[in-house]
């Protein structure tokens, strides 16, 4: 059985990616997190040239700049090779690739990752849909995990990324359905209190 790494560091592992200019390379998200001081938002997608996983990346790179703009780095992973990701890179949109996607996609052929993160499906050995949100230090703030039919929706991460920030940056809860601009409340039974009267 599988156990949450939430408020755990994210593993310590090096993995192949590519670029979209075909360069390929190494990268380990725990120290890419810690080195330049930024979130991390690392999706799986079970494969390349698929069906529900170009809606995804699309969607996620339509959201590269709101996530820049929230110290955000945005990563792509599956177990295809990085070979095979940059024939889809090289592939056009309307033919059903990912051209233009600018973010990088891991390469996890040895499955190590996503085999120490538990998320590999055991009968077909790719992974689910699985999304980790990971802070400046290297923590685990957020995952979750779809079945393989089910899309994301690339909003809700980018509020999870905001409600993060604001916890850390004053030191308040975020209460359920909270958004940007929106009011949070003390880690109290006051706090609680006045915002439920107050909403």
């Amino acid at each position: 059985m599988r156990n949450s790494i939430v408020g755990n560091k994210f593993p310590n592992l090096t993995v192949n990616a590519m670029d979209e200019m075909g360069d390929a390379f190494k990268i380990n998200v725990l120290q890419k997190a810690i080195d330049e001081n930024k979130k991390v938002l690392l999706f799986w997608y079970p494969k390349d040239f698929t069906f529900v996983c170009p809606t995804e990346i699309h969607a996620f790179q339509a959201a590269q700049e709101d996530f820049n703009a929230k110290n955000t780095i945005v990563i792509g992973a599956s177990c295809d090779s990085a070979e095979v990701h940059f024939a889809w890179l090289s592939t056009a949109k309307d033919n059903g690739g990912i051209e233009g996607v600018t973010f990088p996609l891991l390469a996890d052929t040895t499955r190590k990752l996503a085999a120490e993160l538990g998320i590999l499906d055991e009968e077909d050995f790719v992974t689910y849909r699985a999304t980790y949100l990971i802070d400046e230090e290297g923590t685990v703030f957020h995952e979750s995990i779809n079945h393989m039919p089910l899309g994301r929706n690339v909003n809700e991460y980018l509020r999870l990324v905001d409600a993060y920030t604001h916890v850390q940056t004053h030191g308040e809860v975020c209460p359920a359905n909270w958004e940007q601009g929106k009011e949070a409340m003390a880690a109290t039974t006051k706090g609680v209190a006045e915002y439920l009267q107050a909403n």
